[in-house]
């Protein structure tokens, strides 16, 4: 009996030393005594504050990484099943320009490593990169607080929290909020620079993760915001490490952590709120010693200057005198000074001239005071009949937001000036690559993503924005390519806006010869159809690498879609390709975007096919029908028809006449029908 007692004593010994092992917790009130790994931009400010990013380091986008130095065991073995653990922490982000948002979040993260190796920035959240997102050998759990909303991974929308699981295409997301003890439910702004609370906790038992929300004044809410059924014991190895992964790009932010705890198998311990570290105040600067005993002296001095630059201060205000009506007030952040867009752009000096148009100048600029790049273009519009409603156009346009547009911050008049300013791509416009880069040719894979891109923007702007937006001029010169070499839609300075189910209305034709639909012509309507006929002409464009239009070639090739349907005809159509690609892409592909800009060139507004029907082409979603399967009788595409361009065909005839039947309307119409 004795014996049993001792072997009973010394086996609970055993197993309560196994545990109190694997029992790891801590609990940071400020960081200033913590020992933690930092990489990237994350550093720990002088009152303890955990910064992950900040404001000044998003000109190429920047990361940073924040992980508990010490492995803790999650497994009691290998293949066993993972412990449960929680964690509470405090969290703050603060966009340094409040009114455009913040990007792009922060996520909790158990990992392999205390780094994240070949992690990138901006999208991934410094967690992965195009390669590594979605394979199981990460072996990353995370709970995102995601504040941009990216198509690639079905975010819900950019204010909301996710559950990753060795991927960024969340396995379960809610918009960010919580349930207040009195049963109502409310909902939070990651971005609103408040600090707010988050619990995460998995139970292994049940094999459920619990996530919960709450701003700083309230209790843990009895709700959790996000609840999934998931076993992490093949995701988490026996090792792993704990920490915060963040990441922001060209919108400015400044991510904290003001506060943490941990703990396996048990219940993290809450924080003492009062001891946290404090927010820094926005643009507060620390004033010296010898600010503050010289003011007085400052002060007079100052008077001094005031009253001699008196006249140079007026004459000064002249030069930069600016168009400012009452009705335009209430148009608030959006309208960039004269003055700072002067000095941006160095004097609109030449040396900083981006490009030129029919309709204006682009020039580089980088902001004075927060040391962005942006793109200033200068319209002409000395007409003051209709400036109102042009205004409040470009107003409503600068509201768009999808990753293949260039985003529109605002605007500036002077005189009989207008001045819109865009967010800066560094790679420039499209048709530069195209044709004016002889020891730089763009591959298929990047010209197919950039047409795919370029769709799924004007889809945005046809359908799935809240009122419809006709741009009225896509070509290669106005897609530009941010970074990454994505395509990106701009000069929205033509664009037009209706609502959706109304009739657009008749206007000036306007465009550029060879994207202009005939119909355009005739009526004087912008319609998504119109925009369809010019993505059709930029897709031929782009896959054969000339212009919808070449005068100087021989006289059977002038117009672009005569030679990519004669080629066709011929069955040869991928001798229409770029001679610059080589035996280099995918034919299945090229040919489906030859035939499907040969589709969208149709003379016929109504046989063309919808954006949303293009971009299911182009995804490989539903396959493009066959070309003869719309009845085509001979080679007749829209500029033989002639409309408004008689003068230009008579100098350049087309090598046939050409006649699309009106089965291919029918057909049109029918596939992938029930768009909006």
């Amino acid at each position: 009996m004795i014996k049993i007692i001792t072997v009973l004593v010394v086996a609970t010994h055993i197993l309560v030393g196994s545990t109190a092992l694997n029992d790891v917790g801590f609990n940071y009130a400020g960081f200033q005594s913590a020992n933690l790994t930092l990489d990237g931009a994350a550093r720990i400010r002088t009152n303890g504050l955990l910064q992950l990013t900040n404001t000044t380091d998003s000109k190429s986008g920047a990361m940073g990484h924040a992980f508990f130095p010490s492995p803790i065991n999650f497994k009691q073995t290998s293949n066993g099943s993972v412990f449960s653990f929680s964690t509470y922490f405090v969290f703050a982000m603060v966009p340094q320009f409040p009114t455009l948002a913040g990007g792009h979040g922060i996520v909790f993260v158990i990992a392999p490593t205390r780094g994240l190796p070949g992690a990138q920035s901006k999208r991934f959240l410094g967690l992965f990169n195009e390669s590594n997102n979605g394979n199981a050998t990460n072996h990353v759990f995370g709970v995102e607080l995601d504040t941009d909303e990216t198509n690639d991974f079905a975010d819900i929308n950019d204010n909301h929290v996710g559950i990753d699981i060795n991927s960024l295409r969340s396995k379960a997301a809610k918009p960010a909020g919580y349930q207040a003890s009195n049963g109502s439910s409310y909902d939070l702004t990651l971005t609103s620079g408040q600090p707010m609370q988050i619990w995460v906790e998995y139970n292994g038992l049940d094999k459920q993760i619990d996530v919960t929300l709450a701003p700083l004044s309230e209790a843990k809410p009895k709700s959790s915001l996000l609840t999934l059924k998931y076993d992490l014991s093949p995701i988490l190895k026996k090792i792993m490490y704990v920490g915060f992964s963040s990441s922001t790009g060209s919108r400015p932010t400044s991510h904290y952590i003001l506060g943490w705890s941990f703990q396996m198998n048990g219940v993290a311990k809450g924080l003492d709120l009062s001891r946290l570290p404090r927010l820094p105040r926005v643009g507060s600067k620390e004033v010296s010693k010898f600010l503050k005993i010289g003011l007085p002296l400052i002060c007079i001095i100052s008077l001094s200057i005031l009253i001699l630059g008196a006249i140079y201060y007026v004459r000064r205000r002249m030069k930069f005198a600016e168009v400012v009506e009452d009705w335009e007030l209430g148009y608030g952040p959006r309208r960039f000074r004269y003055k700072d867009l002067y000095i941006a752009t160095k004097g609109f000096k030449e040396k900083e001239l981006l490009g030129a148009g029919g309709f204006g100048k682009v020039y580089r600029g980088v902001m004075p005071k927060n040391k962005i790049q942006v793109a200033v273009k200068k319209v002409s519009h000395e007409s003051r009949q209709g400036i109102r409603e042009f205004i409040a156009e470009i107003v409503s346009i600068g509201r768009l937001r999808h990753r293949n547009l260039v985003p529109l911050l605002g605007y500036c008049r002077r005189k009989g000036e207008l001045l819109l300013v865009y967010e800066f791509m560094p790679n420039g416009s499209l048709d530069r690559f195209l044709y004016n880069q002889p020891k730089f040719t763009l591959n298929w894979n990047e010209r197919f993503r950039v047409i795919k891109g370029v769709a799924s923007g004007l889809f945005y702007l046809h359908e799935e924005w809240e009122q419809v937006v006709i741009h009225r001029d896509v070509k290669a010169s106005n897609v530009l390519l941010d970074g990454e070499m994505n395509g990106r839609l701009g000069d929205f300075g033509l664009a037009r806006l209706y609502d959706h189910g109304t009739v657009p209305q008749t206007t000036h034709v306007v465009g550029t010869l060879g994207y202009l639909a005939p119909e355009h012509n005739r009526t004087g309507k912008a319609t998504t159809s119109t925009d369809v006929y010019a993505f059709g002409a930029f897709m031929l464009e782009v896959a054969c690498g000339r212009r919808p239009i070449e005068p100087a070639a021989p006289t059977e090739d002038v117009i672009l879609v005569d030679r990519v349907y004669s080629c066709w005809n011929r069955g040869e159509i991928l001798e229409a390709v770029d001679p610059k690609l080589g035996e280099n892409y995918v034919k299945e592909e090229v040919e489906m975007v030859l035939k499907l800009g040969l589709l969208c060139s149709h003379s016929e507004p109504l046989a063309r096919p919808s954006m949303r029907q293009v971009v299911l082409y182009l995804e490989c979603s539903v396959e493009l029908p066959d070309l003869p399967s719309l009845g085509i009788t001979a080679t007749g595409l829209a500029f033989t028809q002639h409309d408004g361009f008689d003068d230009f065909a008579s100098s350049f005839p087309s090598s046939s006449k050409k006649a699309w039947s009106n089965s291919s309307s029918i057909i049109a119409e029918s596939v992938l029908s029930g768009g909006r």
